[in-house]
C-alpha cells in the first residue's frame, strides 16, 4: 500500500526519517513504516499488520525518536526525558553526560534549576563561588549547541526556574537577545501560592509578587519566553506521589515527569475520523486502541540511555496519546475555532480518547499486570481499576509530524493557509492548506491571505471566512480557553501557543497567563507575531508560488 503523501512531506521523510542502506539506495516511506511497525510489534503478526495500516494511511503517527531509531540495534524509541539538577557539581557533569546521549539519540530533555545555589554564593569545597543557574543553564545549551539529535535535529530543552529563586529575574531575562541559548525553551515555575499573591499585590522574597509578574509579562511580550508551568496543578494529577513530585516537564511543555524518566508520544490525524460531514466514532475508537497498544509497545521496544531511566519507565509505563488535525476537523464540520461549539467538540473528542484509552489500558493490566506503583496511585485512590499505565493522554505540537500527514499541528488553529515554513537546514516549504485550496481558487486572493495571514479581508462570502480563521482571527482568551478544554482529558499535559497580534499589550499577556492559571492548565506559552527575527512558519511577504 502506498502512503499519500505531499512533496513537503517526502522531502522531510527523506532529509531527516528515511534509512539510507548499504547498497546505497534509500527506504522508501513505507518501508520506513513496516520497520517501526515490526520493531514495535515485536514478533506479534497482527499488531504489527495494525501499526503499518494505521501510518501508513497517516492515521496514526508516534514521536520522531520511534520513527527515526525503531529497528536499530540498542534503537533509543522515547521524545521527552527529564532529568535531576543537584546543587553538586559531581551530579551536574553526570546529568551532562546523559544529556549528550540523549539529544545523540533523538530525545528532548527537561530541567528545574531550582536547587542550584544562587550566583555568587560562596562555595566551601572551593573557597570560590557558584556559578548559579543560569551559568549552568549556559553551559547546558553550549553542549546542545555541539550535538544534532541523532544528526537530524537540533537538540532541545526546557529550563525551568522557581519564582522563589533569587536569581529569578536573571533567569526571566536571559533569552532577552534572541541569538543566545537558542536551544532551551525557559519557563518560570509558579505555585497556587505565588499567583494568590500577585492577585494580591504581596510581598514575594525581595520583589512584590505583582511586579515580578509583570517583569515576567514582559519578557515573554519581548521574545515569547519565558513561559509558566503551574506546578502545584501538575501535581494535583500527579498517577505517582509516593515517588515524589514532578518539577520539570519535557521541551514543549506538554510531558511533567519524574527526574529520570521518559516518555513517548503519538498523535491521532483527526483528519482520518470524519466521514459522511460528521465524525466516526468508532474509528476514533479503533485508532485511540491502536495507538495505546502502539505506545505501550514503545517502551519494551525502547532502548534507554540509562539504566535508572530504564527502570523506572518499565515501572510507571507512562504514554501520551494525543491528536493532530483538530483545526482541520473543525473546518471540516463547519465550526468556528474558538466557538462555543469548537469548545464542546474539543471536550468531546478529548473525553472520548480518554475514556477508551483507560479501557484498553484497564484491559491490557489483566494480562499483563498493573504498572509499578498502581496500589500506591493516584487511579488506585480515585477508584479505578488496575490499569497498565500510569499516564495515557497528552497534546503534544506534532510539528514535523503534522507535516508528514498533512494535518495542521496538535490542537493549534490554522497558522495560514498559504505560508512558508522554514526547516532544518535551511530549507523553505511553501504551504497551501488543500481544503482551502478547494474553496479559494483565485490566485490573487490566496496571494493576499498569504501577505495578510487572514481571509477577513477577502471579498468572498462570509460563510467562509468565519470558518476558515487563522491563529491571528483567535482572541488570546479563546486560544487559553481551547487549551482548557484539552486539558480537562489529558493526562498529563497540553502543547499550545497563545498567539498575539503584533499590537498586543504587556496587559494582553498578564491577562492570558492569569486566564490559564484561573482555568486550570498546567502550563502556557504566549507569542506575539514577529516579536522574534525567525520565525519557524512565516507568512509569505511578496508572491505565492502555489497559490496559481
Amino acid at each position: 500500500m502506498e502512503t499519500k503523501l505531499t512533496e513537503n512531506a517526502r522531502t522531510v521523510l527523506k532529509d531527516r526519517y528515511l534509512w539510507r542502506k548499504k547498497n546505497g539506495t534509500v527506504e522508501t516511506p513505507e518501508e520506513l513504516f513496516s520497520r517501526v511497525a515490526k520493531a514495535v510489534a515485536r514478533g506479534n503478526s497482527s499488531l504489527k499488520n495494525r501499526f503499518l495500516k494505521a501510518m501508513t494511511n497517516l492515521e496514526f503517527l508516534p514521536n520522531s525518536p520511534t520513527l527515526m531509531n525503531a529497528g536499530k540495534k540498542n534503537g533509543q524509541l522515547a521524545a521527552c526525558f527529564v532529568l535531576p539538577l543537584e546543587d553538586d557539581l559531581a551530579q551536574i557533569m553526570d546529568t551532562l553526560k546523559l544529556t549528550a546521549l540523549i539529544h545523540q539519540s533523538g530525545g528532548g530533555t527537561g530541567f528545574d534549576f531550582s536547587k542550584l545555589r544562587p550566583e555568587g554564593s560562596p562555595v566551601a569545597s572551593s573557597h570560590g563561588v557558584a556559578t548559579g543557574p543560569v551559568g549552568f543553564l549556559n553551559l547546558f545549551n553550549q553542549l546542545t549547541e555541539n550535538i544534532k539529535q541523532g544528526g537530524l535535529r537540533r537538540g532541545a530543552n526546557m529550563g525551568i526556574l522557581s519564582a522563589s529563586h533569587p536569581d529569578i529575574e536573571k533567569f526571566i531575562n536571559c533569552k532577552a537577545d534572541t541569538k543566545h541559548i537558542t536551544n532551551f525553551n525557559i519557563s518560570v515555575s509558579c505555585t497556587d501560592k505565588f499567583m494568590k499573591a500577585v492577585k494580591l499585590g504581596e510581598s514575594w522574597g525581595k520583589f512584590n509578587a505583582t511586579d515580578l509578574f509583570k517583569k515576567l509579562s514582559v519578557a515573554a511580550w519581548n521574545t515569547g519566553e519565558p513561559g509558566l508551568i503551574f506546578v502545584d496543578a501538575i501535581n494535583r494529577d500527579n498517577p505517582t506521589p509516593q515517588l515524589g513530585p514532578m518539577v520539570a516537564t519535557n521541551p514543549c511543555g506538554e510531558q511533567p515527569l519524574l527526574p529520570y524518566e521518559a516518555c513517548n508520544l503519538g498523535s491521532i490525524n483527526l483528519n482520518s475520523v470524519f466521514s459522511d460531514g460528521d465524525i466516526d466514532w468508532n474509528k476514533l475508537s479503533e485508532l485511540t486502541e491502536t495507538g495505546v497498544l502502539f505506545l505501550n509497545g514503545v517502551i519494551d521496544a525502547c532502548h534507554y540511555p540509562d539504566e535508572a531511566i530504564g527502570n523506572l519507565c518499565r515501572q510507571n509505563r507512562k504514554i501520551g496519546l494525543g491528536v493532530m488535525g483538530f483545526a482541520d476537523l473543525l473546518i471540516k464540520l463547519n465550526i468556528p475555532y474558538g466557538s462555543t461549539e469548537s469548545f464542546t467538540m474539543a471536550r468531546k473528542i478529548m473525553g472520548f480518547i480518554e475514556d477508551h484509552a483507560i479501557k484498553v489500558s484497564t484491559l491490557m493490566a489483566k494480562k499483563d499486570g498493573p504498572f509499578g506503583g498502581f496500589s500506591k496511585s493516584m487511579w488506585k485512590k480515585k477508584g479505578f481499576k488496575p490499569m497498565r499505565n500510569a499516564t495515557l493522554t497528552t497534546v503534544a505540537p506534532t510539528g514535523t509530524l503534522s507535516l508528514i500527514a498533512g494535518a495542521s499541528p496538535g490542537i493549534e488553529p490554522v497558522f495560514n493557509f498559504v505560508y512558508e515554513r522554514h526547516v532544518l537546514g535551511g530549507k523553505v516549504l511553501q504551504e497551501l492548506h488543500p481544503r482551502f485550496a478547494e474553496v479559494i481558487t483565485d490566485s490573487a486572493l490566496r496571494s493576499q491571505v498569504a501577505r495578510e495571514g487572514t481571509l477577513k479581508n477577502l471579498k468572498i462570502d462570509d460563510g467562509i471566512k468565519n470558518v476558515y480563521l487563522t491563529a491571528r482571527d483567535v482572541s488570546p482568551e479563546n486560544h487559553v480557553r481551547m487549551q482548557a478544554q484539552f486539558q480537562k482529558h489529558s493526562h498529563s499535559a497540553v502543547s499550545k501557543t497563545i498567539n498575539l497580534s503584533q499590537s498586543a499589550t504587556v496587559e494582553e499577556v498578564q491577562e492570558a497567563f492569569m486566564l490559564a492559571f484561573d482555568l486550570k492548565c498546567k502550563g502556557i506559552t504566549v507569542y506575539r507575531d514577529t516579536s522574534r527575527p525567525a520565525q519557524v512558519m512565516q507568512l509569505t511577504q511578496d508572491s505565492c508560488p502555489d497559490c496559481n
